[in-house]
């Protein structure tokens, strides 16, 4: 309970203009802590200074709340471009895509204008032998995330497009049984956006407990999992679980977000597992950003002594 009424009361504080102008003004050089620059350009090489230390990528353009279907499409053009860059610089690339970015719940021409830009997102991936994992959002917007991850899926296969599920929503064990028959590459998060206690845990016990189920589940049914956490006890528990049930390191990965925990990364990587940093680059920095703030008190307490230096 209290860390949902930490994360409701810093995100409740984010959503302010006053207080989100302000941190807009002087917080870039905190944001950079968590964000790989605004450009494309930085973006790559922050994948290749992770290389060197043996550490993935998974590259994320920032950019919530789009309107209108023409700023859907561009932003869509944006990923298309990043995923050149990224190929011309050697590197193959792995993305995030929010759908809700890309036009989920707007028609065109009489279809879903996000399963439209994803197909070309995707497809430049698969030109590039990349992959896109489909973020996922709030809960309402699961179940047509879901679909459309279906409907991907069949289309270009696993290798090539994967989703997203969030441990604190209390439907997705559920959910990810749901999915078995497509044998899906799944990201498993704990969640990081404020909801209900309707939909999903309060407690951080019973997210965590989920979290584990989930992982264990998915490894047991012989998928491919991204176990995407910083929490240290789940990742050990996650290794002593693979080795108990003779599970390979090139089964699973571990994922986590640029800018957190880099020696632990390394550590792991070094370790002979597989890792990958969730890479956000962009002017739309402020959403992410405020999550981020939300996670954690630590977190919190490094933005604050940033903006008393000034």
């Amino acid at each position: 309970m209290i860390d949902q009424m930490y994360r409701k009361a810093v995100l409740t504080v984010a959503g302010q203009k006053a207080i989100e102008n302000a941190v807009r003004a002087r917080g870039w050089g905190m944001a950079q802590r968590f964000v790989a620059g605004e450009t494309p350009q930085t973006a790559i090489q922050a994948v290749h200074d992770l290389k060197k230390d043996g550490i993935m990528a998974n590259l994320d353009l920032l950019g919530e709340f789009i309107e209108s279907p023409a700023q859907c499409t561009q932003f869509a053009d944006n990923v298309i471009t990043m995923q050149g860059a990224a190929h011309a610089a050697g590197i193959t690339p792995y993305v995030s895509i929010k759908l809700s970015s890309v036009g989920q719940g707007k028609t065109v021409d009489g279809e879903d204008l996000g399963l439209t830009n994803a197909r070309r997102i995707i497809r430049r991936a698969r030109e590039y032998g990349g992959f896109v994992c489909l973020d996922m959002e709030d809960h309402p917007r699961v179940d047509q995330t879901l679909a459309q991850f279906r409907t991907l899926h069949g289309e270009f296969g696993g290798q090539h497009v994967g989703t997203v599920l969030q441990s604190y929503l209390y439907r997705t064990e559920k959910d990810r049984a749901s999915l078995d028959d497509l044998s899906p590459n799944l990201r498993i998060v704990k969640g990081a956006y404020l909801e209900p206690e309707t939909v999903a845990y309060p407690q951080k016990a019973d997210v965590d407990a989920a979290y584990r189920r989930l992982v264990y589940a998915h490894m047991q049914a012989g998928n491919y999992v991204n176990v995407a956490t910083h929490d240290e006890s789940i990742i050990h528990d996650v290794q002593m679980y693979a080795l108990a049930h003779g599970i390979s390191k090139d089964a699973f990965e571990f994922q986590m977000l640029y800018g957190i925990r880099r020696d632990l990364q390394r550590n792991l990587a070094a370790a002979g597992y597989r890792v990958r940093a969730y890479i956000p680059y962009g002017r739309d920095w402020y959403p992410y950003f405020s999550r981020r703030i939300a996670e954690t008190p630590r977190n919190a307490m490094f933005v604050l002594r940033g903006m008393l230096k000034g």
